[in-house]
């Protein structure tokens, strides 16, 4: 389990659709918005929270999946540098703590901040 005294971070390279039998996780009225490759795995946003599965270990067979609600975050920025930044970033502030996201080339940070926004204002 992640220590929440650290700064959470991850990496999202690039959209990819969305995967089947994640929906197994949703609650009612939850929907997938869009879904990000991570280094290992996948990362869903869905209209309540973001899903993050992070798979552990040599095999990746053991996999922790990070449930973070909208409802939680009570902040957030996003950092670019326009067409030339070759990646950008997005901070969250929680109940819990800081977690960043890192966005490569391959993901739209305005859509994505406009999802979170949607969901949090």
């Amino acid at each position: 389990m992640a220590d929440l005294h650290t700064m959470l971070a991850w990496t999202f390279s690039q959209e990819v659709p969305v995967p089947e039998g994640i929906g197994d996780l949703f609650i009612d009225g939850e929907e997938a918005q869009i879904a990000y490759k991570t280094v290992r795995d996948v990362a869903v946003v869905t209209n309540k929270r973001f899903i993050i599965a992070d798979k552990q270990g040599i095999t990746g067979k053991k996999v922790e999946v990070y449930s973070i609600p909208f409802k939680s975050i009570d902040m957030y920025s996003t950092e670019n540098a326009g067409r030339l930044d070759l990646n950008a970033e997005i901070e969250l502030w929680t109940r819990t703590g800081r977690m960043k996201i890192n966005l490569g080339r391959g993901v739209d940070i305005r859509k994505l901040d406009k999802i979170i926004a949607s969901a949090i204002l």
